[in-house]
Formats: structure tokens, sequence, C-alpha cells
């Protein structure tokens, strides 16, 4: 028996629906609604939360494997103590879960934030971690501490992974996350910044997960990132398949400075949430480069999707999903 938190988002709903395919028995967390999965009607459904310790003992029965796919994402100064709480405390309580259930292994979701990728002209690997000097997000604070729960786990004899996925791209809600990079293109959003990072196909994210679950791998974190790319040629490539004329306003630094202090003001007023802050307008200017060669070395049968394909189908299943001309 598998368990999956964070059935509902990107990656734990692609990871739910490949596992059925593969007639894998599954558990899956929701807090409120069972969510439309592919294949979500041979799963068993959990009303839990990960804050709950009682409820994530109880899901935790008859548990070999825990796919912890459960995480916040947000730059908004005012989300901070949701970001602690979902990412640390929550990360915590499963990591006890686990070693109270005695589950065989758990694959923790981390994100590249986590290793400090605002080194800019440095190649990232796995051997860093978060600190103070590199000009990271809380988001990535967040998210290093959550890595810390899981390697304080692993001292106390969980058998453990984690993997530090870039961007992921993926056909989900374009209303938020990386979808939306799809949806503003297909909008011909007109600005882009020179910024360079990495990006994945979240069914590449999928099957290296799948892949350390089901291998020896243990007390290791991995870097999951197909390639290194300029925003720019990314939204190219987008705008080219959905017949849209691309970005063509190149966003200063003076620029996005300006943006993100007007934005902070304007949701002083409203009260909604910015479209940019300052973390997010400092790391789309950023030239990050990721080293994906360590997973290749432990997985020499996985392969990345270039990601010029992984748009092409990407756009394609939107295209379908939102019914775009």
């Amino acid at each position: 028996m598998v368990l999956v938190t964070g059935g509902t988002g990107l990656v734990g709903s692609h990871l739910i629906t490949e596992l059925v395919k593969q007639h894998v028995e599954v558990k899956a967390l929701y807090r409120s609604a069972i969510p439309p999965i592919a294949g979500g009607d041979k799963v068993e459904w959990v009303k839990a939360d990960i804050f709950d310790t009682s409820q994530l003992a109880e899901a935790m029965e008859n548990v070999k494997q825990v796919y912890h796919c459960a995480g916040m994402v947000s730059f908004n100064p005012k989300q901070k103590e949701q970001l602690y709480k979902t990412n640390v405390e929550g990360t915590a309580n499963v990591v006890n879960a686990c070693l109270e259930a005695g589950v065989e292994k758990l694959l923790h979701v981390s994100s590249v934030a986590a290793l400090g990728r605002l080194r800019q002209n440095k190649l990232i690997n796995e051997t860093m971690v978060w600190t103070e000097e590199t000009s990271n997000s809380e988001y990535g604070k967040t998210k290093y501490l959550g890595e810390m729960e899981v390697w304080r786990g692993v001292g106390e004899g969980l058998n453990g992974v984690i993997i530090n996925p870039s961007i992921i791209l993926g056909a989900g809600d374009w209303g938020g996350g990386s979808s939306a990079l799809f949806k503003n293109v297909y909008k011909e959003f007109p600005w882009y910044t020179d910024g360079v990072t990495g990006f994945v196909d979240v069914a590449d994210v999928v099957s290296a997960m799948q892949m350390l679950m089901n291998s020896n791998i243990g007390g290791q974190r991995f870097i999951v990132s197909a390639g290194n790319i300029g925003y720019h040629q990314l939204f190219t490539e987008m705008a080219q398949v959905f017949g849209k004329k691309p970005a063509y306003k190149r966003v200063t630094p003076f620029m996005a400075a300006l943006v993100w202090r007007i934005e902070a003001l304007k949701s002083v007023f409203t009260g909604k949430q910015p479209l940019l802050t300052k973390e997010t307008a400092k790391t789309a200017q950023a030239k990050v480069y990721f080293d994906n060669t360590k997973l290749l070395k432990f997985l020499p049968q996985f392969n990345y999707t270039p990601v010029t394909d992984t748009v092409q189908r990407i756009c394609g299943e939107l295209r379908a999903i939102y019914n775009l001309t």
C-alpha cells in the first residue's frame, strides 16, 4: 500500500494517475473534497490533514511507502506563517508518522529553492544548502527546513530520499502555478525577463520518484531538472506552438523593482495578493544553472524529456482542457 500526500496538486495528481495505471494500491489524503483525478475511483481516499497527527497515524495503517507531495508555494510575505506551518511543521508530522508506523520508505518532494538557488554564475548541485547569504526566498527557507525534518527522520532510522525539482511544467489549473505561464503566453502577455532557470516535465518528476522509491537508494537528495533555459526562449517556444505573438517587451531590473513596490502598496489597500513581490522580481531576473547529472548516475535507465517536447505536449493538453482555438 502506497500513501500520497498532496494528491490534489500537480505532482501528486499525476503520480496517483501513474500508480493506478500500474495497479498499485493507493491511499491519498484529501482535506475537503475528493478531486476529479484520472483513476481516482480506484484510490482509497482518506480525509486527513497533515497538521492532525491522529489522522495521519490512522492514514499510515498498512502503508509501506509514502510520497510526501503536500507543500505550499508562495512568495507573498503575508503568507509566511502558513508557509512555515505547511512546509516545516507538516513535513515533521509526516516524518514522525512514518517512523511510528514503520513505513519502508519516504520520498519527500522538496525544491531547488532549498539549495540556495540565487548563487549566480555557479552551477548548483546537491551539495549546496540554503544559507542566509544567498538571497533566498522565505519559501526556499521553509523547503530547506522541511528537508532538515526528513534528515532528522533518517537519523532516527527512517529510509528516506529527497528530490529537488526545478520549475515543473504540466497541464494543471492554469489559473496558478507553473501552468499559468502557458496561460500568459496564450493571452499574449508581452513582457519577459532575461532570467534563466531549470525546467522539468511533471511526467519526468513522477517517473524519477517511482524509480527512486522502488530502488535501494536511500539517504540521498537529487536535483530533477531537464535543462536550464531562459524565460524568453521558453515563452517564445510556447507562443509558436499556440500560434500566438511571443513576448517582446524586456523587463529591466529597475522596472521590476518599481512594479513590486507598486504591487505591495496596492495589496495593502485591496487585500489581494500582489502579482509580483520582491522575491519573485529578483528570482525572475536571476540566471541560475542546475546540475542534473547526479540522478542520471544513480538511475542510468532514466532519461529526461527535452523541454521543447514537453511544451508541445502541454500546449496540446491545455488546448483540449480549455477548448482553446
